[in-house]
Order: structure tokens, then sequence, then C-alpha cells
């Protein structure tokens, strides 16, 4: 009788075995699961006839992701590096024949015309999605935020002409209730929100020296 001897490179042989398709989700990401389920108004017994409740979240779901908000304000015309307003310059004001509204540069930020009433939930409700149960961690929620390319002008100076600004994914931290703002984190190339060690950011990115 002889012992079982377990190869060294074991846990690289397992890493290297392959088992076939599966449903799991096998990417590393710093986004708890239900922060991507999207809201159903929907009773949790259903009816004869009626689609199972979990059912409708995942349909959403899937169709939720094939939105992009920056396709969807291209097809109305409307340039998201617009949405911004800048600096006046006299200088550089366009002819009329190169402009195809108005000479006057956009210059009311976009808060003005945001309209909460027919969200589907409150911020509060929103930073929430980060708890997952039986951990104190909040850790942030998905979403995408209009911010600039450059990091250093863009803090410097957000209305600068040079700048631009695309949708940029992006994970919550917070939110202040008495700015009406939110705090956000963008996503490295692996769609991660980690700090300059690597480690995830957690409870809104404060640290203890505040």
């Amino acid at each position: 009788v002889t012992k079982f001897k377990m190869p060294e490179n074991f846990k690289s042989l397992l890493g290297k075995q392959m088992v076939g398709p599966s449903t799991e989700i096998l990417a590393e990401s710093d986004f708890p699961a239900q922060s991507f389920k999207p809201k159903v108004q929907m009773p949790f017994r259903r009816l004869p006839g009626q689609n199972p409740r979990q059912v409708e979240v995942e349909r959403r779901r899937r169709l939720y992701l094939t939105f992009d908000i920056a396709e969807l304000l291209a097809s109305k015309g409307i340039d998201s590096n617009q949405l911004m307003p800048r600096h006046y310059d006299p200088d550089n004001i366009p002819p009329i024949e190169e402009t195809k509204d108005s000479v006057f540069p956009i210059y009311l930020p976009l808060k003005v015309f945001d309209n909460d009433e027919f969200d589907c939930r409150t911020p509060e409700e929103w930073i929430s999605l980060g708890l997952e149960p039986g951990s104190s961690d909040r850790k942030p929620v998905p979403g995408k935020a209009l911010l600039p390319t450059d990091d250093v002008l863009g803090h410097e100076d957000p209305k600068s002409q040079e700048l631009v600004y695309k949708w940029i994914d992006v994970g919550v931290l917070d939110y202040d209730k008495e700015t009406d703002l939110y705090l956000v984190h963008k996503t490295d190339e692996k769609g991660l929100v980690r700090d300059e060690e690597g480690r995830p950011i957690l409870n809104g990115g404060i640290t203890p020296e505040g």
C-alpha cells in the first residue's frame, strides 16, 4: 500500500482543467450582485399565467445592459461633450455658417434640467445597493458619469475649453444630501474600483484620516 502523493503544481493543474461552459460569473468584480438588479413592481407570489418575478427581473437586467447612454444621446443628435458649460471665449466664436443652432455657448448647468420625479429609487436606496447581507462594508455601486478624460486639468478647471468630456464607467461611493452630489471613482481597465495600492475602495472611500 502506498500513500497518495499530491502533485506540487496541483493548483495550476486545476486552473488548466476545462469542464465545459458554465453559467457561473467568473469575472472578478468590486460591485455587489444585487446592484445590477432592476427594481420590479411585481408581487412575490405570481398569479396563474404571469411570469415569475425572477424571470422578469432577469429579462429587464439583460435589456438594460444593452442600453448605452452615449449612443442614446447621439441618436437624438446630442453631443455629450457639449453638455458641460465652458468658459466664454469671445476670441473663438465660430461663424454662423458653421453652427447648427446658436452662436451662444452653453451656460446653464445640466442639473437645472434634472428631474427625479420618475426615478425608481431614491439616492439613499441606490447607495444601499452596495450593502451585502452579513457584511458591514458598503461596496461601490456601478454607474456612468460624464467626466473629463484629463483628470489633472479636470480638477483644476472643469470648464476649460481644452477638456473633452465622455461617459465613463464609475463606482458610486457616496451621496451628499446637502449638495445633491455623488462621489464617484473611475474604474480601471478591468472594471474594478481600486485605490493606488490595488485595494478595493469601500464605505465611501473614507480613510481613517478623513
